[in-house]
């Protein structure tokens, strides 16, 4: 299983696409005004409490406040609050937690009124970011991610993934771990950690801790709401979260983003820095690896799939819905049970890749093909379990109903990528009749092409979408061809995935764009 990670650059925003066998299963984009990404922590300021709701509003800073509920504080609220105000004052210097005497926890079921006061100021990490109308999700027992840790302040729990299913590796984890970690600190060990030394583990804590340290030092001078931590550059995030001995290739578009992935990779796995390259071509990077085109099929209401069948996926106010066809697939199978079942494997395995490359949240209901035979439900429940074990975020999956109804709940951190790939009918009305669209656009080309050619550029391109670059280059002889004999010079015909069925655009000889 190959593991590609192709990364686009712009000058407002960052797309990043994984690929697992040459197809598409992660799709995702860091904008430089986001600044309320998962993991950033705020110093904030209280602004309401609300009984009814045991949850706080507080002042990050967004146009809308957070939403913090009571059971999101962390037991050792009391001891935050206390440590936060010390440092904020210039009273204490030291943030090791050494020394620092904790307070008693706040009662497990206990009202907000009694925790939080209006106007407090309060260490909070985003948990989710603003989607739609909500502002974010906060807590305020925080915690600080490494490669293979996690590090939680005022804690002092050792946990092991629950991913590590070897009981000798986690006893041996948790001893390691137990030996380094300082006092006042927590430790989540990642999935990742598995059969790594002490040495590795440690450089990982004392790099957690020093981001900690730089943190606090901030508290004295900052304004209040105001961001103290933010998450490390997307690129290097993603890499830390799902990087493995899989990848063989990570490729970037951009040289200062590919020398920052390197330098990474460098700390992370040194034996596979040399699986990055920077790609130069003046070929669109999505187009070369066609993701363009991927893209283009795999979002919109109806997707399709292997031998004819296809998913038609809905999204209502409260869930997303999800139907299972199996089209005009002719029925090689012996019965319409083993039919129904081969469908549905393919439906599970897309679906799957459909949860995650348009990073869908929430309730999921899924109404896969009608099976009688119950031992063909247990294993189509059994193949989307195994087909949603690579997906990071948090999910549950409870068996067919006996209605064949599938039901999926998946954890919403941020908003959905939604792409449209619908595109208006781009036959256009002439003189009262109806024109396709190849022969109105051609014209409009054929226009534009003598003006340029009167100006003497001496080398043309023209990049359009593929059924237009097919309408003129294909046939004998083809449209280029005539242009060529009319004008005597060659028109280089370059399709692009990524362009709408209307969109053309003419570059130079230095694959400048003529205006």
């Amino acid at each position: 299983m190959d593991k590609e990670l192709i990364i686009r650059s712009s000058s407002e925003h960052v797309d990043f696409a994984l690929l697992k066998d040459g197809k598409l299963i992660e799709l995702q984009k860091d904008e430089d005004d986001n600044n309320f990404a998962v993991g950033d922590v705020f110093i904030a300021k209280i602004r309401k409490t609300v009984p009814g709701l045991n949850a706080s509003f507080v002042n990050v800073g967004y146009e809308k406040d957070a939403f913090l509920h009571y059971h999101d504080l962390g037991p050792k609220l009391p001891s935050l609050l206390k440590f936060t105000k010390r440092v904020s004052t210039g009273k204490l210097k030291d943030f090791s937690l050494k020394n620092f005497p904790f307070e008693k926890d706040i009662d497990k079921d206990g009202k907000i009124v009694d925790a939080l006061k209006s106007n407090q100021s309060l260490l909070v990490q985003i948990v989710k970011e603003p989607i739609s109308t909500k502002g974010p999700r906060i807590s305020s027992e925080l915690s600080i991610a490494g490669r293979y840790i996690v590090l939680v302040p005022f804690s002092n729990r050792i946990s092991i993934s629950q991913k590590i299913e070897d009981r000798e590796e986690k006893d041996r984890l948790k001893r390691l771990v137990k030996s380094i970690t300082p006092p006042g600190f927590g430790i989540i060990v990642r999935t990742v950690a598995q059969g790594k030394k002490v040495a590795e583990l440690d450089k990982d804590l004392q790099n957690l801790l020093g981001r900690w340290a730089t943190m606090c030092s901030k508290l004295p001078k900052a304004i209040h709401p105001s961001k103290v931590l933010g998450e490390m550059n997307k690129a290097s995030s993603i890499l830390r979260d799902i990087f493995n001995d899989t990848f063989t290739g990570i490729t970037v578009d951009d040289e200062t983003l590919f020398y920052q992935i390197k330098e990474y990779l460098q700390e992370i796995a040194p034996k596979k820095e040399s699986i990055v390259k920077l790609y130069q071509s003046k070929t669109p990077i999505f187009e070369k690896f066609g993701i363009e085109r991927q893209i283009k099929t795999s979002f919109g209401k109806t997707v399709s799939m292997a031998k004819g069948a296809y998913l038609v996926i809905e999204h209502t106010e409260a869930l997303h819905v999800i139907d299972v066809n199996s089209g005009n697939r002719s029925n090689k199978a012996n019965s319409q049970e083993d039919t129904a079942l081969e469908v549905n494997l393919i439906a599970a395995t897309e679906m799957a890749r459909q949860l995650r490359l348009r990073d869908m949240g929430g309730i999921i209901v899924v109404d896969f093909i009608d099976m009688t035979n119950a031992e063909n439900r247990q294993k189509l429940f059994n193949h989307l379990r195994d087909e949603m074990k690579d997906d990071r975020a948090k999910h549950k999956i409870l068996p067919p109903s006996k209605f064949g109804l599938i039901q999926i709940t998946r954890q919403r951190v941020r908003p959905e990528m939604n792409i449209k790939t619908r595109e208006e009918n781009p036959d256009v009305i002439i003189n009262g009749s109806e024109v396709e669209a190849p022969i109105g656009i051609v014209e409009k080309i054929n226009h534009d092409l003598e003006k340029l050619l009167k100006k003497d550029y001496k080398k043309l391109t023209l990049n359009t979408h593929p059924f237009i670059a097919a309408f003129i280059t294909k046939g004998f002889p083809s449209l280029r061809s005539k242009w060529f004999f009319e004008h005597k010079k060659w028109v280089k015909i370059l399709p692009r995935d990524a362009y709408t069925y209307l969109e053309y655009h003419f570059f130079d000889k230095d694959g400048n764009q003529i205006k």
